[in-house]
């Protein structure tokens, strides 16, 4: 069962930028995340922080501490295509990536203790 869901599109950075992020993050607690996120100095920490808070607020009447990360998919979004002038008059193609974030929140389950 899915608590809650959150996206974010167009997100303006590569995707292989943003899955070493998601793949920090994937299977933690919703509260370790965004402790985690808070200390990660890279720059698409604070929007994927900002997607897990609008997850804990889209998820009614569950606790943020009984929450997880059950999936997180990064996707690739619209490319805008540039070009830069190179030797004799050429040019370069520069492609400039964007990211779909989608993001899935569930409550734990208690842990089940052992048959002695």
């Amino acid at each position: 069962m899915t608590a809650s869901t959150a996206t974010l599109s167009n997100y303006r950075q590569a995707p292989r930028k943003i899955r070493l992020i998601a793949d920090l993050v994937r299977g933690k607690s919703a509260e370790h995340a965004l402790a985690m996120l808070t200390m990660l100095p890279k720059r698409g920490s604070e929007p994927m922080a900002k997607l897990i808070k609008s997850a804990i607020a889209n998820a009614k009447d569950v606790p943020a501490s009984e929450l997880y990360i059950s999936k997180i998919e990064v996707n690739g979004g619209i490319v805008f295509k540039r070009s830069m002038p190179r030797a004799r008059g050429r040019a370069a193609q520069i492609l400039k990536r964007t990211s779909h974030i989608t993001l899935s929140l569930a409550k734990k389950l208690p842990k089940k203790e052992k048959a002695k």
